[in-house]
């Protein structure tokens, strides 16, 4: 089996909806939408649990990325009730802050599946183990496994 390989990245941490970690004032969802897609993901085989239950936006603009081939993708997961179910891919990855390293998944919910809210091809969504003291502004570094995630 090949070894993977891997790019390093420079991105800043912006602000996100709240939506993901359930922090914002105005989710519906008080263990956010991440929390309440982990048990679903868990049973198809990936298993978050170790991770903060939200995401890391991730600026690398101007850059871009896309996803060419994740190691995990699940189809039509019904996560909630309200929701149509919706497509996920992930690829792993690691973040690294302060000379601190965190391991993550990149999060990419399919648009073509999603509802309603969108971020352009120049913003990660990552969820990793939870960083402490970082904050929307911040400079941070991510290894992508470039088998998985192409950034141009």
């Amino acid at each position: 089996m090949a070894e993977n390989t891997w790019q390093r990245i420079k991105g800043i941490v912006i602000e996100g909806r709240g939506w993901t970690s359930g922090q914002a004032k105005d989710c519906p969802y008080r263990e956010g939408t991440v929390g309440l897609q982990i048990p679903h993901l868990r049973k198809r085989g990936l298993d978050l649990s170790g991770f903060y239950p939200g995401t890391l936006n991730i600026s690398i603009k101007p850059k871009k990325f896309s996803v060419k081939h994740p190691e995990f993708t699940f189809r039509n997961i019904r996560w909630h009730i309200d929701h149509p179910p919706e497509d996920f891919s992930f690829s792993r990855c690691r973040v690294y802050f302060k000379g601190r390293r965190a391991s993550g998944v990149v999060y990419y919910p399919h648009p073509e599946t999603k509802v309603g809210y969108f971020l352009d091809n120049s913003t990660l969504e990552i969820i990793a183990e939870y960083i402490e003291s970082i904050h929307c502004g911040d400079e941070v570094e991510i290894e992508l496994n470039t088998d998985e995630i192409e950034v141009e």
